[in-house]
């Protein structure tokens, strides 16, 4: 096990961690994210997660790629919420006029405090970051703190802690785009997916949930049993048709680390992900940029070029009960752990 750090832009600091396996994450203050995740697979080094080389890029790109999302994942209809009959108003995007991952200027573009711990089997970096009451409208002072373990099991642990001294919302989350091949100029298309979900949430045409939890059986959101991205690229089901892929929250049957929610498998069945988490949702995302989509590492990112795994509670919980709560209160801090592990098939 062994971290460093060095520069990576005008402020920002990139830590390197690496396991007894060889496998190297690199994480960054700027958005407390993720940059590289590098896994050695049959004698080649694959990064497995987009990024970009500088802080200065993820600006000029896409600010988003692989950092946590806060104080709210996804999208907070009209930005509006209410707590204990207290009725508040966020500042919303002119374009969609809703409040999507806590608005303009969010946790993907503040620098954390950041801290390295290592043991002999995991080596880790917590962030911390003091999130001042009445940023971006939320009320109340939150601190909040994500770790990012990597682990000689081949695990990504990522661990999220916050508290707060008033009433707040707080769904946090991480927007890692995972592309198996390591080519973001290849579409996902083979890559095979199992969740173990037996319901969706449906969207609307600007894609903020609808209220209604449906069925998976008979749709291509039916991942039960592994099956190609593919099937919801091809569809005519409207539901896919009108985000041109998936942008959606899938409803978990259950939640906790006795076995893995979610499967990634690459399309040479060589390398996988496996997500285990505590939260009771995960959004999937497609990366359906079309011809916008960003330079990564020298390739052009190609439409569908990715896939996310966002553990949170399913955007709506503002205003439907059914979809669960994200209050956050002074007496309950928040604790969450989500686990990605990394299964390497070895041809040698």
């Amino acid at each position: 096990m062994k971290v460093s750090k060095r520069k990576f832009g005008e402020t920002a600091l990139l830590y390197s961690l690496t396991n007894d396996s060889g496998i190297t994450m690199n994480v960054t203050d700027l958005g407390a994210r993720i940059v590289d995740l590098i896994v050695p697979v049959n004698g080649e080094k694959r990064n497995i997660v987009l990024g970009f080389d500088s802080a200065e890029e993820y600006m000029e790109k896409d600010k988003y790629f692989g950092a946590t999302i806060g104080r709210v994942a996804g999208r907070i209809k009209h930005g509006t919420f209410s707590i204990d009959q207290q009725n508040y108003q966020l500042p919303v995007d002119p374009k969609s006029g809703h409040t999507l991952h806590g608005g303009l200027e969010s946790f993907e573009t503040k620098l954390w405090s950041a801290a390295t711990e290592q043991t002999s089997e995991r080596v880790s970096v917590l962030f911390s970051y003091l999130s001042p009451a009445g940023e971006n409208g939320f009320p109340g002072e939150l601190k909040a703190s994500v770790t990012y373990s990597l682990t000689n099991e081949n695990e990504w642990i990522i661990d999220y802690q916050a508290s707060t001294n008033q009433p707040t919302l707080y769904n946090p989350t991480n927007h890692v785009y995972f592309n198996l091949t390591g080519k973001p100029s290849q579409a996902v298309d083979e890559h095979e997916v199992f969740v173990d979900a037996d319901k969706f949430a449906v969207v609307a045409e600007d894609t903020t949930v609808t209220g209604e939890l449906r069925t998976v059986v008979n749709t291509p959101f039916d991942f039960r049993r592994p099956k190609k991205m593919i099937q919801v690229f091809q569809t005519n089901y409207e539901q896919n048709r009108l985000v041109n892929g998936l942008d959606h929250p899938f409803i978990l049957n259950q939640s906790g680390f006795d076995k893995s929610q979610a499967i990634i498998s690459a399309p040479e069945k060589d390398l996988s992900i496996e997500m285990y988490t505590d939260r009771p949702a995960v959004v999937i995302f497609t990366a359906q940029f079309g011809d916008e989509g960003p330079e990564v590492r020298g390739e052009k990112m190609c439409h569908h070029g990715a896939l996310t795994l966002e553990t949170q509670v399913s955007p709506g919980a503002c205003e439907f009960e059914e979809f669960g709560t994200i209050i956050l209160y002074p007496e309950t801090p928040y604790q969450s752990r989500t686990i990605y592990k990394i299964n390497v098939t070895d041809d040698n």
